[in-house]
């Protein structure tokens, strides 16, 4: 079948990388992004590990230029991204970065620290310009100019939301005793933290306890107080010299902020190359840790999982890597034989990747069985198309795909962080497929925003209903609304419509019932075929492990069961399609109900007609040769199953009789040991021939069981291409009608202007409800059939993912730390 219709073909292999030369030999092969690494040492504490000290500094590095990252995005500069993927430095570098990355943080933890004292400073200087300004229009308002030396004063500044508790706290214990004066500062004043808005205030009191008391609830209420003077002229003086400070102080907060500016975007434009680089690091050093140390301590021992297409590449890369630690002892990989279960990788590119993902979301498939993401790609979008069939809105689809493809690497570039963009645009090419299958379902509708193109004219005539002498037509259409049209009459065509549905079905009463019946069979013939073809992709997973039973008692009893019942089903379909034609169409028998007496052996039914001559038997003949499948795959294969362990018994018996002198040589060998030791030997060989005919048996009775019904709920599943393929058309006519027609329909002046307005309405409508709420809903029900009704017939999903060390992961944020 090749490599693309199943998973990669993996083996596991043993790598001999010298000391010297490990580190880079890794680096490499995560560049290659082609192995993963095994964990050689699982009862081994990750603390106890060689390169657990490697691997701290690493973190701390990490955890320095997150550091200076926060300050980066604190300043609102931005981080320079060039795409460039720097190598990996050398252990002995480590060193510099090190010291690089401490000079750098402790030289923002110092302008922090300064620039925080200096905010401090400043707003203290601020808070008493404000209260000096203030002061003097305070002591205006009380009686006398300069107060007298009985009573005292204090002055400061509190936020602006404390005032009124503040206010209450100081009338009620001091009881009325104070005089309290405020003032808003209607600038908002900086904190080293936030900004806040505060007010100056003055509280004038008489005695030394109220003295105590004022303080004590401003210390409460975390009131900034300050020395005022008692004088005009000394708080003139006072705030001459704190104005002085202030603009001295600003020019030094401007200095510093400007340096704390440079040395922030001289680090953002190498933030990102240092993050790949002490991240790869860190990276190596982790699966460094997997691997294990021979007892020279000179080479280091790992298993790797790799692609055997792969083999060369990474013996280049090896190579690559001894050359560039300069070791002069090449490294060694060494193929291994094993009996474990590789892990399943799918090449897949910028084309696959998305339909991969949508099998790999039901589970990863065992190892080398049949991928269905090839023929996903097909059928995924051609089954969305059978429900979301519009010629209109796949039109819409494939222009927003197609935009999407065009401009796909200036998408990437900008690297959006929307969540939902980014999924969309994950699936581009899954959307332009569903668009453009759009596109052909509805040309085979004939459906365009719920309207039918007129492309070749209808087949069907009118012209020989007024065709008697003195018949006047236009008489004839005035009395009567709706006319019936006989479909025995020879149209423009003489036969089929040359693609799809004639237009004339649009207007016709009986559209919904006719469109109905058609889909209704359609869903049927596409999902029995799907089906069918998903039966059939699993003789290849048989051929492939070579498991002849399977073939002879598990493919060709569920292809005949399904073909004797639902294969005959669709031959009646397209033979009632052709045996009968306008005339004869009145006489033609419900295929349901002959199906249904198909299987309760019920002829008798003279309602029932027969489709053809010999009917009965040959009917009769395909019901016994399904029931006949059954038992062969509930208890033939049951059975075999037990003949083939007894055949294997009874051979390891004969083999045992014949070197009983051997065996009781080795008995006598190991009778030193005891005799449990000779029990071991027999508890070994008796497990491997054990066979549970039981579990066996329930596990064939539930397979077979669960696939006869299967038949009958998955073909009935498929009914839902039919269903959501008339809610879709409906939902576009409801809204064609209760929207658009109405601008249509008007005849005014401003006739033009409302049609601009409900059109827009419309379009709005249609790309909210039909494109988006059915497109979703039709694209999990295509999902749906693929998963259940298709993919379970062949792919049974419980593999585990090839998981390789690769450094892209690093750079697009996916290592996990």
């Amino acid at each position: 079948m090749g490599e693309l219709f199943r998973s990669e073909e993996m083996t596991l292999a043993q790598l001999f990388l010298q000391s010297e030369a490990a580190y880079c030999c890794v680096s490499e092969l995560g560049e290659l992004g082609m192995v993963q690494f095994r964990d050689l040492n699982p009862d081994v504490n990750v603390f106890q590990r060689k390169f657990v000290n490697e691997v701290r500094r690493c973190e701390e590095m990490d955890r320095k230029l997150r550091f200076v990252e926060k300050e980066i995005k604190k300043a609102n500069i931005p981080m320079v991204d060039t795409g460039e993927n720097p190598e990996v430095p050398f252990p002995r570098d480590m060193i510099d970065l090190e010291a690089t990355f401490e000079k750098l943080e402790n030289e923002l933890k110092e302008i922090n620290t300064n620039q925080e004292a200096l905010k401090k400073n400043f707003l203290e200087l601020t808070e008493l310009k404000h209260i000096l300004h203030r002061t003097q229009q305070f002591f205006d308002e009380v009686s006398h100019a300069q107060p007298s030396r009985t009573v005292g004063f204090v002055a400061g500044v509190i936020s602006r939301e404390r005032i009124p508790t503040f206010e209450r706290m100081l009338w009620r214990v001091c009881r009325g005793n104070v005089f309290l004066r405020k003032a808003e500062i209607e600038d908002p004043l900086e904190d080293p933290t936030t900004v806040i808005h505060k007010s100056v205030f003055i509280i004038f009191f008489q005695g030394d306890q109220l003295k105590n008391r004022v303080k004590k609830i401003c210390e409460g209420f975390r009131a900034s107080l300050y020395p005022c003077p008692e004088t005009p002229q000394e708080r003139k003086e006072m705030l001459a010299g704190v104005n002085s400070r202030i603009e001295d102080l600003q020019m030094v907060l401007n200095q510093t902020e400007d340096h704390r500016q440079r040395v922030l975007q001289a680090a953002s434009k190498t933030m990102r190359v240092w993050f790949i680089k002490v991240r790869k690091m860190k990276a190596i050093y982790h699966t460094l840790n997997l691997c294990n140390i021979d007892v020279t301590q000179k080479c280091l021992i790992a298993e790797v999982w790799c692609p055997v297409s792969d083999l060369d590449s990474i013996q280049f890369a090896l190579r690559r890597g001894t050359e560039r630690s300069g070791s002069t002892v090449p490294s060694i990989l060494n193929r291994m034989q094993t009996k474990q279960t590789p892990p399943t990788f799918n090449k897949t590119n910028k084309f696959t990747s998305g339909f991969q993902n949508i099998v790999d979301a039901y589970g990863i498939g065992n190892y080398r069985e049949i991928n269905p993401a090839p023929y996903t790609i097909i059928t995924f979008p051609f089954l969305f198309a059978v429900m979301f069939g519009d010629m209109g809105h796949g039109l819409l689809m494939t222009c927003v795909a197609l935009y999407l493809v065009i401009r796909e690497s200036r998408i990437l570039a900008q690297k959006s962080d929307n969540e939902m963009f980014n999924m969309v645009f994950a699936g581009r090419y899954i959307i332009l497929l569903m668009g453009i299958f759009s596109i052909y379902t509805g040309l085979i509708y004939n459906d365009c925003f719920s309207k039918s193109l007129n492309m070749f004219g209808s087949g069907w005539s009118v012209r020989p209903m007024f065709s008697t002498k003195g018949a006047n037509w236009f008489e004839t259409l005035d009395r009567n609304a709706v006319l019936q049209l006989d479909p025995a009459v020879p149209g423009v065509f003489g036969g089929p419509y040359p693609l799809g549905i004639d237009p004339i079905w649009n207007v016709a009463t009986n559209k919904l019932t006719f469109l109905n019946s058609f889909k209704m069979k359609m869903s049927v013939i596409l999902g029995v075929t799907h089906m069918l073809f998903g039966v059939s992709l699993s003789l290849f997973n048989h051929l492939y492990f070579k498991k002849p039973l399977n073939i002879f008692l598990g493919f060709i009893p569920e292809i005949v069961f399904m073909s004797s019942l639902f294969g005959y089903l669709i031959l009646l379909v397209f033979y009632k399609w052709t045996a009968y034609d306008a005339n004869t169409s009145k006489d033609a028998p419900s295929l349901l109900i002959h199906f249904i007496n198909m299987c309760l052996f019920n002829y008798n039914d003279p309602t029932t007609k027969p489709l053809y001559s010999g009917q009965m038997g040959i009917q009769v003949l395909l019901v016994l040769i399904a029931l006949a499948c059954v038992p062969c795959m509930l208890i033939v294969k049951t059975m075999v199953l037990r003949r083939q362990h007894l055949w294997k018994t009874h051979v390891v018996r004969v083999s045992q009789t014949t070197s009983y002198i051997s065996h009781m040589v080795m008995m006598f060998l190991i009778e030193p040991f005891g005799k449990h030791a000779g029990r071991r030997t027999d508890a070994k060989m008796t497990r491997s021939l054990q066979f549970n005919f039981g579990d066996v048996a329930v596990h064939q009775a539930i397979h077979t069981i669960e696939y006869c019904l299967g038949c009958i709920s998955n073909t009935a599943s498929y009914l839902r291409l039919w269903a959501l393929s008339l809610a879709h058309a409906q939902l576009s006519e409801v809204l064609w009608s209760m929207v658009m027609h109405l601008g249509l329909s008007s005849r005014s002046g401003g006739g033009f202007f409302g049609l601009s307005i409900i059109f827009s309405a419309f379009a709005a409508l249609t790309v909210a409800i039909l494109l988006i709420m059915e497109g979703l809903s039709a694209f999990l029900h295509a999902l749906r059939l693929h998963w259940v009704e298709f993919q379970n017939k062949f792919y049974s999903g419980q593999g585990f993912k090839f998981v390789p060390f690769s450094f892209e992961s690093i750079m697009e944020g996916r290592f996990d730390e």
